[in-house]
């Protein structure tokens, strides 16, 4: 069978992405920064009990329980991501092999230094697919990789597999409104993957110890056109987030937009906003989930004032669950949502963050 590389970074993404490495070829993991060296040469038939044992690495899960819609809205789980993953944790959902790729200028370049470790172990391993989640920089890193490659790149991936000529990826297009499959045709196949629609699953235990190689990286000085000089800390990508607070028109101005960002922060999720609020300026333009922005997928989708264009809910209508709070009892947010509440976004939003912090 054919390798598949996999850009593990954070845990959530990770397993989604060695799943579907899984029906593809043999993943093997690339992984920067600190990995867990003791778990190296963990055996994958106990990698279980060993990621049980460094399950003290995972964010806590927030859970927030419906009782009436006066005082709470809806239910929502979120795992945290590791940012390190473990290799017991690859082991266990299939990985045969770890590459660790460090570089000082990781920081500093962080696109251009996974661009350029994929590309190097491509060259090494010559893998009949590259598989990177489709967060905010996964579309550019897959398509300079595949440029690198002379390769094709595939972008929305839902699903693969291994056909007669090569991988076959299902994709999502003209923000999901239908599926197709498609093949590169030339080189390496590179996929940039919406994890958040690929359920995670361990794989079967297998015998043997995991192989573990190291890259050590220094990009070539004309590759040094950017430095990334400050990243917001603790802002969840709204691309990969599990759980997301939409803030719209009806929170009233940017003072009441920030009850939306409390209660993301409040449940370990993500902020997002409609168009009229980007338009505003309560919210930053990649912030805004429409047909033309950023498109989401997450488990909960909580809608605070959000009255629901139909360009909004091209953005955001394939959430797992759909929570909408708005004061117009005819707003088209309400066709999609699974929970309607009419009343005052922004005084629901107070009695919910009263509510989180009650139950933690």
């Amino acid at each position: 069978m054919d390798t598949v590389l996999v850009l593990a970074e954070r845990h959530g993404t990770a397993c989604a992405l060695l799943t579907l490495a899984r029906r593809i070829g043999i993943p093997v993991a690339v992984t920067f920064g600190a990995v867990n060296v003791d778990l190296y040469a963990v055996d994958p038939v106990h990698a279980a009990e060993v990621a049980e044992v460094n399950a003290v690495n995972v964010d806590t899960e927030h859970a927030v329980h419906a009782v009436d819609t006066a005082h709470a809205v809806g239910t929502a789980h979120a795992v945290g991501t590791v940012h390190a993953v473990d290799a017991a944790t690859l082991a266990r959902y299939g990985a045969q092999a770890i590459w660790t790729v460090e570089s000082s200028e990781l920081a500093d370049h962080p696109a251009t230094v996974k661009v350029e470790a994929l590309a190097d172990l491509a060259a090494r391993t010559r893998p009949c697919c590259i598989l990177v989640a489709e967060g905010h920089d996964g579309p550019e890193i897959a398509g300079r990789v595949a440029v690198r490659l002379g390769s094709g790149v595939l972008t929305g991936a839902v699903d693969a597999w291994m056909g007669p000529n090569g991988p076959v990826v299902t994709q999502r297009v003209l923000d999901g409104s239908y599926l197709v499959e498609s093949e590169v045709i030339r080189g390496v196949t590179v996929c940039a993957v919406r994890t958040c629609e690929i359920e995670p699953t361990p794989a079967p235990p297998t015998a043997g110890s995991l192989k573990v190689g190291s890259l050590k990286l220094a990009l070539p000085q004309g590759l040094r056109s950017a430095r990334l000089v400050s990243r917001e800390p603790h802002r969840h990508d709204l691309t990969t987030a599990a759980i997301v607070v939409a803030g719209g028109h009806g929170l009233g101005s940017r003072e009441g937009f920030t009850l939306a960002e409390r209660v993301a922060r409040a449940l370990g999720g993500a902020t997002c906003c409609s168009h009229t609020a980007a338009e505003l300026g309560w919210c930053r333009p990649e912030q805004k989930v429409d047909q033309i922005g950023t498109t989401i997928h997450p488990q909960l989708y909580l809608a605070l004032g959000v009255s629901g264009s139909i360009r909004h809910r091209a953005g955001m209508q394939t959430a797992q669950t759909i929570v909408a709070v708005d004061r117009d009892p005819e707003a088209p947010i309400f066709g999609v949502a699974d929970l309607a509440v009419v009343g005052d976004a922004r005084d629901m939003a107070r009695e919910l963050l009263i509510e989180i912090e009650r139950r933690k």
